[in-house]
């Protein structure tokens, strides 16, 4: 069954994008694939750029769900279904659950502190506690 993980960021020292470049990061040195999915190709765009400059000393593989190289990559980014290739870690950033999450061994849940990016974190917490998935919740606070 997936495991669901909620990480609740608190405080001005937490970046959503940088908490995310850090949990594909750890998920691929740990021999998993990634699939971060956005909410809009805007999105993924700027996760992309983020991927390629959260750490100078670190070099995380990762594509575009559209790019050539996409099924080499180790995390992918997107919108859309990444086929069964891509199923060991999920990133949910949009808004609402994907239908094909259940594939995915893990999914994590990255929540602001922005209203409506909790409300709707409520709201998919409550989904998944409501049909039995595994749950955990790591609660990020400032790191100043």
């Amino acid at each position: 069954m997936t495991r669901v993980s909620f990480y609740l960021l608190s405080g001005a020292g937490r970046d959503r994008a940088d908490v995310v470049c850090r949990l594909a990061h750890k998920a691929w040195q740990q021999r998993s694939k990634v699939f971060i999915h956005c909410a809009d190709e805007a999105e993924a765009r700027r996760m992309d750029e983020r991927l390629w400059t959260f750490q100078d000393t670190a070099f995380l593989p990762h594509a575009l769900q559209d790019d050539p190289l996409a099924a080499e990559a180790a995390v992918l980014i997107g919108e859309r279904d990444p086929g069964s290739d891509h199923s060991d870690v999920l990133i949910n950033l949009a808004t609402t659950m994907p239908a094909f999450f259940t594939r995915f061994d893990r999914v994590l849940e990255v929540v602001d502190e922005d209203a409506t990016t909790r409300a709707e974190g409520r709201l998919r917490y409550r989904h998944y506690q409501e049909r039995g998935y595994p749950l955990e919740v790591h609660e990020l606070k400032d790191r100043a």
